[in-house]
Formats: C-alpha cells, structure tokens, sequence
C-alpha cells in the first residue's frame, strides 16, 4: 500500500439485515467518491437483501460475513484495529442488543469489539422495536460507552406501516460521518456530549397580523441547524425547536416545528425541562401584533392604513437563564446587532443572565441565509473567544467546545 492510500480515511461500513440495507448503497458511493477508503462488513442476514457482489464492486474490497476467511490476516481482529470511524447503517435491533452484550458471532460484531475509533449506529426498524424498552436500554447502553446512536427518521415503514424507525436520510448519515472523521483529525473529544440532552433553537418566529401577513426576520436557521448536528455528531440526544426554517432535518435529531414566539418558548421550556444545555440560536421576534385580525386588511383607496401596535413577546433567553429547570444547566443565548456589536452584546449577555453569548454583526447580506459566520463568544465570566469568518460548523464547534468543559464541571 503506498503513502496515498494510507493516509485515506478508513471506514468500516457495518450493514445489518434490515430492509433498509439498499440504502446503505448511496452511503458507500458517497463515502468512496469523496476519497474514503471503505470496507463493506455485512451480516449474513444483509446479503439477502443486497449481495456479496454489489458491496464489493462499490468498495473495491471484498466483502465478507465471516472470521474463517483470510484466516492468515486475522480479519475480526485487524478490519476493527484499523479503521478510522465504523458506521453500522442499518442497525437492527439484532444488532443493537448484539452490540451493547458485547457478543461476537460473526466479522461485523467482532469487529465492534475491536474498534478503538468512533462508532457510528444508524438503527431502522419498526417503530414497536425501537420503542421497545429493551432496545431502548441497549441503545442507552452503547451511547454511556461513546458510541453515536442516531435517532431514527419518522416517515413510512415496510408495507403500510408509518411511524418512528425509519432510515435516516444517507446524504445526512454521511455528513455526519464527515463530522465524526473531522473531529477525530484533529485530536478533538469526538464524543464528549455522549449522555448528554441538548436542546437548539433555530430560525425566525412569524407574528400573524392577519390570515395573509405576518411580522418576521431574514433568519434562515442555518446557524441553529448547524449547532444541532454537530451535536449530534458528537454524541448528544439533541431537540431542535425550528421555528419557519426550510431544511432538511439533521440526521438524528428530533425536530419541532413552530411558528410563533409564543409556540416556541411553550416548546423550548418543555424539551428544557431535562436538557443539560440550551442554545437559543432562534431570530425569536420581540414584538407581535396587539391584534389579530381573522379577515384579510383591505387596501381602502384614497385612505392611510391603520397603525400596527406591537406588543412585547416573552423573553424566553431571560426566562431559561433565570428559572434554570435543572442544578448546573448552561444557557447560551445569540446577539444579532447591526452596531456597536460587543458593547451591545456585553450588555445583552449581562441582562439575560447566560453563560454564554454569541455575538455576530448581522444585515442585508451579513449572516442571515449564508452559509458561513464569524462571532465573538462572550462569557459570563469576562472571557471573550474570536471565532473568524468561516462555516457555521465550525462556529456550532467552538460553542460546543466551550460548553462541553461546562458541562463537566457541573457534574462534579
């Protein structure tokens, strides 16, 4: 093997025998086409639903289900000591149980056994095994050990059937498995939010004025999306409060849909009712129409409209700072401003009462709908982080690298 194709990343692409296994197809091409060295794993229950020959030829490695081949190389030892992530996609709940008791039957689990790199688990089954307590244990298991344990997608099932179980969406399981790698490159904690509840705010409330109009803001949610998968890539059960934000759902996240202030602070406060952290990274308007009107406002010739009264919507960042629903919850709340940006967000940060704040000078074209950012995150305690101009990931990154070490303080 020469110096090229050692330093290409290793992945080991676990398929169990679920329905959902030819999908795992548009997982391994992804993978492959963007420089990854792969080797397909399956179980001898997966080939009866894509064979032998189909994960071979997209992997350009053999694929095989068992310890007696290639005995010489030691293969349920080696496949697990080299690999740089392993993505299990599908996990069955078979495969979950077999993961979390630590059995070895065949190269896949034995292979789980021997890997020291992260551990991806992407489950799909019916929505009663996934609900079951016993799966729910198994995955409660494998995430208290490091493992990243993706929430399955809601959406139809085999035959009539729709509910939660679904296979996440590839193009999502792959960025996350980017993210994974990524981290992992660079020395990082990959899975320091392991056991941890997270919960994110993300894009712009709408305040009805009548069945037509609405008071809103440019906020895209991108920032907030991004917060929650990389969360996610880092091992947290993440809730994510979208508030009019069209993009696709974070692979393993559990998303809620919202529309107003007043929806969203109903649904942040309840989902931080166990949460270790909250980011209100949502545009979360400060105003609303003092009246609803339920017929559509006519324009009336040669008349000036009514005036529009405002009133106040909940502070919501306030509210979560002050009335803390868990000992040693961390808040982190965003300062969008157009001037004076640090003077303004030094004041916000001390009348909010957070711990964190994310401060970024936002306009017409700075910020909202883009898919980059730059900030200066304040903290509570006086200390100031830059953060350059570059992709909301990274942004998402170093507020979770400021809260993470938080987090860990607080438990002790």
């Amino acid at each position: 093997m020469d110096k090229r194709e050692r330093e290409r990343p290793r992945v080991v692409l676990g398929v169990s025998g679920g329905i959902a296994a030819y999908k795992a197809c548009e997982l391994l091409r992804r993978l492959t086409e963007s420089g990854h060295d792969v080797r397909v794993v399956p179980t001898a229950s997966a080939l009866h639903f894509v064979g032998e020959a189909t994960w071979s030829a997209l992997s350009g490695h053999p694929a095989t289900t068992e310890v007696w081949e290639s005995v010489h190389e030691v293969p349920h030892v080696r496949i697990g000591q080299a690999a740089d992530l392993v993505v299990v996609a599908p996990a069955t709940a078979d495969m979950l149980a077999k993961a979390a008791h630590g059995l070895a039957d065949d190269l896949l689990t034995n292979t789980l056994l021997t890997a020291r790199c992260p551990v991806i688990f992407a489950p799909a089954m019916h929505t009663e095994m996934w609900e079951n307590p016993a799966t729910q244990e198994n995955v409660a298991t494998l995430r208290r050990r490091g493992a990243i344990v993706v929430e399955p997608a809601v959406g139809r099932l085999t035959g009539v059937d729709t509910g939660k179980g679904r296979f996440p969406d590839p193009v999502e399981i792959f960025a996350l498995c980017r993210r994974v790698l990524a981290r992992g490159a660079q020395g990082a904690a990959v899975a320091d939010l392991t056991g941890r509840h997270v919960v994110v705010s993300a894009g712009g409330t709408r305040e009805p004025l009548d069945p037509v109009r609405y008071l809103g803001n440019r906020s895209s949610g991108k920032q907030g999306y991004a917060l929650a998968a990389t969360a996610a890539a880092r091992g947290a059960r993440v809730t994510l409060v979208a508030g009019n934000a069209e993009l696709p759902d974070p692979v393993g996240v559990d998303v809620v849909p919202v529309g107003t202030a007043r929806q969203m602070r109903e649904a942040v406060l309840k989902a931080a009712a166990d949460a270790d952290a909250v980011v209100m990274a949502a545009a979360v308007a400060d105003f609303r129409p003092a009246v609803y009107t339920t017929a559509k406002i006519k324009k009336v010739e040669d008349q000036e409209p009514e005036p529009i009264v405002l009133v106040r919507n909940p502070d919501i960042l306030a509210e979560l700072s002050a009335d803390r629903a868990r000992p040693g919850q961390v808040v982190v709340g965003f300062a969008a401003e157009t001037d004076d940006v640090l003077a303004n967000g030094r004041a916000k940060l001390a009348r909010k009462g957070c711990d964190l704040l994310v401060v970024n000078e936002v306009g017409e074209h700075k910020t909202f709908g883009s898919a980059e950012n730059e900030a200066v995150i304040l903290a509570a305690d006086g200390t100031e982080t830059p953060v350059p101009y570059g992709p909301k990931e990274a942004l998402a990154d170093t507020v979770w690298d400021l809260v993470a070490p938080r987090l860990a303080e607080n438990r002790r």
